[in-house]
Order: C-alpha cells, then sequence, then structure tokens
C-alpha cells in the first residue's frame, strides 16, 4: 500500500474533516469523490446515488475532465458492476474490470480503467449510493489488483463516514425546503397585509374623490393624486415580493450574478437608487452563497421599505478565503438596542441565524438619522 498506517490515518481524518465542512448533498458527493481518489491515490472515481426507476439521481465523478464528460454522454444505468454493489451491498476489488463477466461495455469516449475498488454506501439497510475507484498508481504485477485489502479497509472507513455525511445533508437540504416554505408562507402573508392596506385606501381615496368632484373640484383633484400615489407604493410592494419569491438563480447564475440582477430590479421598483459592485469574490460553498443571498434580501427589504433611504448600496468582497458583504443605505437609522427592547427585530434576529449556520457573523451599525450598515462576513469553504 502506499500509504503508511500514520498517513493512511491523516489523510482519512482530513477526508472526514472536508466532508463535515459542507452541507450540501451536492458538495458533499464531490468531496467524497476528490477524497477517496486522493486517499488511495487512483486515477479515477465515482459516486453514484441510485434512483428508484434504473438510473442515478446523482453521479459525480473526478479524475475526469469536463470536456470528457460531456463527451461520455448520459448518465450510467444501473448495471453490470454497479447493479451488482447496489444489489449484493458488498464490496468488489477486480485485477480488470474488463475481464469480469458482468462487464458490460462503456461508451466510446470513456476512459480505458482496468484494476477496480467498488464499495456500496449503506445508512442502516439501505444502499445509498456506490463509490468506486479504478486505475491504481502503483507498480502492479500482470493479472493482479493494484487496490489491496488495506486499501479497501481504508474505503471502507470513508464510506461509512460518507453514509453519515450524505444524510445529513439530505437532512439539512429537506430543513431548508420546510425554512423556504415557511418564508414564502411570511412572504405571503406580508404581501397580502401590505396589498391589502394600499388597495383599501385607494378605494376609499377613489370613493372621497367622486363625491368631490362637483362641489370641490380642486380638493377632487388632490385625492386624486393621492390615489395615484398609493396606486404607486401598491405597484412597488408587488414588485418587491416578486423578487423575494422568484427562486434564487444561484446554481446557474452564482451569487455575484445573481445579487446583481435583484438589485436591478429593485432599482426600477423604488424611488431610492439601489447599487451593487463586486471585488474578488469566487464561488463559495452553496450554504454560504444562499445565507448571503437571503440575509442581502432581508436588509435591501428593511432599507427600501422602513428606513426612507435614497441610496442603498451592496458590496461583495474578497474576505481571505471567504467573503464579506455590506448593505448601506442613507435612511433615518434606529438605535438597535431600543429596538430589540421593544421586541422589534427587522429580521435581525434571522439574519444573525442565517450567518451563524454557516460559521459566519452579522454586525449591525446604526443610529437615529445615521443611516445603517449590515454587514456579514463568512469563511471560505
Amino acid at each position: 500500500m502506499s500509504h503508511g498506517p500514520r498517513s493512511g490515518l491523516y489523510a482519512v481524518s482530513s477526508a472526514l474533516l472536508a466532508m463535515s465542512r459542507h452541507l450540501e448533498v451536492r458538495d458533499v458527493l464531490k468531496t467524497i469523490v476528490a477524497s477517496a481518489r486522493e486517499l488511495l491515490d487512483a486515477e479515477y472515481a465515482a459516486l453514484g446515488v441510485p434512483d428508484d426507476h434504473g438510473g442515478f439521481a446523482q453521479f459525480v465523478v473526478d479524475g475526469v475532465t469536463d470536456e470528457q464528460w460531456k463527451a461520455i454522454g448520459p448518465l450510467p444505468r444501473q448495471h453490470g458492476i454497479l447493479a451488482a454493489m447496489l444489489r449484493e451491498a458488498k464490496p468488489e476489488r477486480l485485477a480488470d474490470v474488463r475481464q469480469d463477466p458482468r462487464f458490460e461495455g462503456w461508451p466510446d469516449a470513456h476512459p480505458e480503467m482496468s484494476d477496480f475498488l467498488g464499495l456500496p454506501i449503506r445508512d442502516g439497510d439501505e444502499i445509498i449510493g456506490a463509490l468506486f475507484l479504478a486505475n491504481k498508481r502503483c507498480a502492479k504485477r500482470q493479472g493482479s489488483c493494484g487496490f489491496t485489502e488495506d486499501d479497501e479497509e481504508l474505503l471502507s472507513i470513508l464510506a461509512q463516514h460518507a453514509a453519515i455525511a450524505l444524510t445529513n445533508a439530505r437532512l439539512y437540504e429537506r430543513s431548508r425546503e420546510l425554512t423556504i416554505a415557511e418564508e414564502r408562507s411570511r412572504l405571503a402573508h406580508e404581501l397580502h397585509d401590505a396589498v391589502s392596506q394600499k388597495l383599501f385606501s385607494l378605494r376609499l381615496t377613489a370613493q372621497a374623490a367622486a363625491a368631490l368632484v362637483d362641489r370641490d373640484p380642486g380638493r377632487a383633484k388632490r385625492e386624486l393624486h393621492q390615489v395615484a400615489a398609493l396606486a404607486a407604493e401598491a405597484n412597488d410592494e408587488l414588485r418587491a415580493a416578486v423578487v423575494e419569491l422568484r427562486p434564487a438563480a444561484l446554481d446557474e447564475d452564482g451569487l455575484v450574478n445573481t445579487l446583481r440582477t435583484q438589485v436591478q430590479v429593485l432599482d426600477r421598483a423604488h424611488a431610492a437608487r439601489v447599487t451593487f459592485s463586486s471585488l474578488g469574490v469566487r464561488a463559495l460553498p452553496a450554504a454560504q452563497e444562499e445565507a448571503l443571498l437571503r440575509v442581502a434580501q432581508e436588509a435591501l427589504h428593511n432599507a427600501l421599505r422602513h428606513s426612507g433611504a435614497e441610496r442603498v448600496e451592496v458590496v461583495l468582497e474578497k474576505c481571505g478565503p471567504g467573503a464579506v458583504l455590506r448593505v448601506m443605505d442613507d435612511g433615518s437609522g434606529f438605535e438597535p438596542l431600543a429596538v430589540r427592547r421593544a421586541g422589534r427585530h427587522l429580521g435581525l434576529v434571522s439574519m444573525r441565524d442565517r450567518a451563524g449556520g454557516v460559521g459566519g457573523t452579522l454586525t449591525v451599525e446604526s443610529a437615529p438619522g445615521k443611516g445603517t450598515t449590515i454587514e456579514m462576513e463568512v469563511p471560505g469553504g
């Protein structure tokens, strides 16, 4: 084996720490695969999560370029060696996978693989994935497998912890889905209250204007101006709510582009000038990007609806391996301690929870008449 006991234990420890840093299923899968390939010094590694229809819900590879992966084509089906691991729940260690009677070939663009080590990932009695490696980087005798029993033992330890990390990631994503549903319910209730109040005032003002047209045209005209103002406010509420309810395009566009787009929409929808700038920010783990986006949305909501600001500035900057977000406005400001004592949080509790949930910090600087700055810093992944 290429790893001594001490280096093997250190490598396993490093792999487990790397897995524990991520909460998103996709990030966990990528970390498991990369850790397994590095740990056992293999040329290729892959992990498949089966679906209920004979295919794979997710399939992650390491050691294959993006161009190679695109050329290979559709995801594999559950057949051959993969199916055997998923069905029989036992390790497979082969000198040459191509010589196994269960081997059914692979696409033309698929890289050539010989020696093979695969293990199922189990959560109790359920098989939740298949982890396998190919082409051990070592000297091999003709017809022998480069992967050893020690390699199999190390990979088994990794697979057991991978099951825990994958299960935790699934639970996290499920809880996040419930949180999003709760947020949508809150937004719907808030939208109903805000717009209903505006429309009720709009209707009363319009009725008053109609009654005054004949006997007091001047006052009727003023009332109609008020109707127009109320209609504009209702329109702003609706547009802002649409921005918050729209699913974030983080997966496709990334945090920087998603924030830029939302700020542009808010700038058009509100009288205040809303700007966005970023400097040196690279992709962060998915959980951190979502937390930063949600905090930015909450801070923008407060600034645009409650502060009377004329200018709101959103800045996202690189901070060491992580990032820092600042949302600054020139509005009326407030006394943070007084707000807390009065039980009015302006979303500060949820923002602090979001920051803490991804290992970050949130600070609030504000004073009456001095505007407000919300700053959130997150570490790197």
